[in-house]
């Protein structure tokens, strides 16, 4: 029966609006997408707009990072994720190169890596919708090789005689919900259960009634989140609405291909952990309390080399390396596992210390004035040593400026006279753009003073999520070993 807006009729005609509503919470403008999306006929797909394409230049990407949220919130870094791919006929739409199946498994590769990098302690599977079916692709696991080969199969099987899984037939969200919840059903209860859905059809196919469905994954705490690639329909933002206590955000349709990577990959940041004490949703209904903080233990174990090869407790194999878990001496291949024997956590050090920007992100660096880069005397970068470009004098400052206040003055007035409903959205993030832009090409990190290009901004908060200003600056000897160094750059 297929699920629509909200009836189970067969013909279909999504409830299909704009998607202003999610543009704060994925990073986007909420005026970017004002336009309806509108429909020829039951069978034809939405003719989306086309989104102005971003060159991926450091200051498009410093400026897309300026409007995420730096707060720290307790967030669940240990993640149970499945992620549930379209398989169906849908996807053989041409509207992103070479077809979207193609776009999709290039870019849930790239996700996979991209997730296990963020969330090393984390487990994920992966799942195939078509032909009305929920099928398995690779098991819960926190291996991101075996999962990645497992998505490359869809396309190059590993045996000769199997076929290719070409796109066919009709989706199915209750029997992927379905699967995802026995999935995760005997997950521990320190960890999130997250379901996330790439969904390029405008139906779903299912056998019953999909509510049901929906009240059983509240009931066990699951979140959902869909990225479309067709249109916005009413049973997806229901299912994400009820899964994440009246957040619709998690619901957001790609329009080309770049935007769908920037969906897929901000997934990679884990949730917020909403209040201890069960809430009300927007709908009326209890949203049942996630577990609050515990302690939660967990094995260190060292690596070994053995002289001669032996069998691993996880898979069977024989190896010379692994590691011994730290309360039963059971031999495992690689970290971070459970042991089989004692089911105890085991991981590295080196895996919590990644988790941890998570919890506490590196604060925005603010741009710096030739009059502040004048005061600290900066000429290079702390992190990598560039050469900044010189202060001007007092008088070149003032031609600079008379000259930029000239050329914006008439810019400002035709565009105090436009309305807003006629705004050029690109022509505005390109001002935003330029204002956030710094004059003298340097940042500044607000707890140490240090001034840094824009490489090293990027490089900071993307990658190392510590400030090389204020690490050098500690003092070893004036902290006690038993205390912690706060970074608060």
């Amino acid at each position: 029966m297929p699920s629509n807006a909200g009836s189970g009729s067969k013909s279909f005609l999504p409830y299909v609006r704009n998607i202003q509503s999610n543009g704060l919470a994925t990073g986007l403008n909420p005026d970017t997408h004002k336009e309806y999306f509108t429909l020829t006929g039951t069978t034809e797909h939405p003719v989306l707009p086309s989104s102005r394409s971003k060159k991926d230049t450091p200051g498009n990407r410093r400026y897309l990072r300026l409007r995420k949220d730096t707060k720290p919130f307790q967030r669940g870094i240990i993640r149970h994720v499945i992620l549930v791919i379209d398989l169906s006929e849908a996807m053989l739409e041409k509207d992103m190169r070479p077809n979207r199946c193609f776009t999709v498994i290039k870019y849930t590769q790239e996700y996979v890596r991209e997730f296990f990098e963020q969330n090393p302690i984390s487990q994920m599977s992966v799942m195939a919708m078509h032909d009305g079916l929920c099928v398995r692709v690779s098991e819960l696991s926190g291996n991101p090789a075996e999962h990645i080969a497992a998505i490359q199969g869809l396309r190059t099987p590993k045996n000769p005689r199997d076929a290719p899984k070409e796109p066919k037939g009709s989706p199915s969200l209750q029997n992927a919900l379905e699967l995802a919840r026995a999935t995760l059903y005997h997950t521990p209860s320190h960890g999130t259960r997250e379901v996330i859905i790439i969904l390029g059809a405008l139906l779903s196919l299912d056998p019953s009634d999909i509510h049901v469905t929906i009240k059983s994954c509240v009931r066990d705490r699951i979140r959902v989140s869909i990225i479309g690639m067709g249109g916005r329909l009413r049973i997806c933002q229901e299912i994400v609405g009820r899964t994440n206590a009246g957040d619709e955000s998690g619901y957001v349709v790609a329009t080309d291909q770049e935007l769908l990577r920037e969906l897929l990959l901000a997934t990679t940041t884990p949730p917020v952990i909403r209040s201890a004490a069960p809430s009300a949703g927007l709908d009326g209904r209890t949203v049942p309390a996630e577990s609050g903080a515990s302690l939660l233990m967990m094995g260190f174990p060292s690596r070994i080399i053995d002289d001669v090869p032996t069998l691993c407790a996880c898979h069977g194999n024989l190896t010379r390396g692994g590691y011994t878990c730290s309360r039963c001496s059971v031999k495992v291949c690689s970290l971070p596992a459970t042991c089989p024997g004692c089911h105890l956590t085991l991981i590295l050090s080196t895996h919590l210390a990644r988790s941890y920007h998570h919890l506490f992100p590196l604060r925005n660096w603010i741009e710096v004035s030739w009059e502040r880069a004048k005061e600290m005397g900066s000429r290079e970068c702390v992190g990598c040593l560039s050469l900044f470009p010189v202060p001007p004098s007092d008088e070149e400052l003032q031609a600079i400026r008379d000259e930029a206040s000239s050329t914006t003055d008439p810019a400002k007035a035709r565009h105090s006279n436009r309305s807003k409903e006629k705004q050029n959205m690109g022509d505005a993030e390109e001002e935003a753009e330029q204002q956030l832009a710094s004059e003298s090409k340097r940042y500044e990190c607000r707890a140490c003073g240090s001034h840094f290009c824009i490489d090293c901004d990027l490089f900071c908060h993307e990658v190392l999520h510590n400030c090389p200003g204020c690490l050098s600056k500690a003092d070893p000897t004036a902290v006690d070993g038993s205390a912690e160094v706060e970074m608060t750059g």
